[in-house]
């Protein structure tokens, strides 16, 4: 099934077009992790920013400088971001702590508002549970969409599609068919005004 508007995930490539969405939303997702964060770009088009645990806290500023050339070339009018789990090792919080803020960072000097989407709620609207694993979620993309993301055992990209999805649904502008009490799972985001 052909979706207008989407871009096989994982496809991106240099030559990759800007493909309009619906009413020319432009929407980026981002699922952030110091390892591997997940990107969704405008075009629907997904990728992982991969780091190395021995540049340490460079990891930080290459994630930072990765994402504002994105911003600055896909001028997206807004972020939709994971927010952290409820529950996190401190030492994990830390550098996960660091690294939203350098991508908020990064947003506010692009001039792009952004939202917060807790994961629970992320999978509550993609596979209708909040505790839905990796493996349901990429099988609901497949589903709606029939998209599937190569090289993505941590789930990263899927993630940040389905952030974008979510961006899109919620402004009126979907992608695909939801059913309405998944949508519905949206009104516990504070969704920021966006200029188009």
């Amino acid at each position: 099934m052909s979706i207008p508007g989407l871009i096989a995930p994982g496809a991106l490539s240099p030559t990759a077009d800007l493909v309009a969405a619906p009413g020319g939303l432009r929407v980026i997702g981002l699922d952030l992790s110091i390892t591997s964060t997940g990107v969704c770009l405008p075009t629907g088009a997904t990728y992982r920013i991969k780091t190395r645990s021995a540049d340490a806290d460079r990891r930080l500023l290459q994630i930072r400088d990765a994402l504002a050339a994105e911003l600055a070339e896909h001028r997206p009018h807004l972020a939709v971001i994971e927010d952290l789990p409820t529950k996190m090792h401190a030492t994990a919080l830390k550098i996960i702590g660091k690294l939203h803020g350098v991508v908020v960072g990064a947003l506010l000097d692009a001039d792009v508002p952004y939202a917060y989407v807790s994961p629970a709620t992320l999978k509550q609207y993609a596979a209708d549970h909040g505790n839905a694993d990796k493996a349901r979620l990429a099988a609901a993309a497949y589903l709606v969409a029939g998209v599937e993301f190569a090289d993505d055992a941590g789930g990263d990209q899927c993630d940040a599609w389905w952030l974008r999805a979510a961006g899109h649904d919620h402004y009126g502008q979907p992608l695909f068919g939801m059913p309405q009490a998944q949508r519905d799972r949206l009104l516990k985001v504070e969704w920021p005004e966006v200029a188009r």
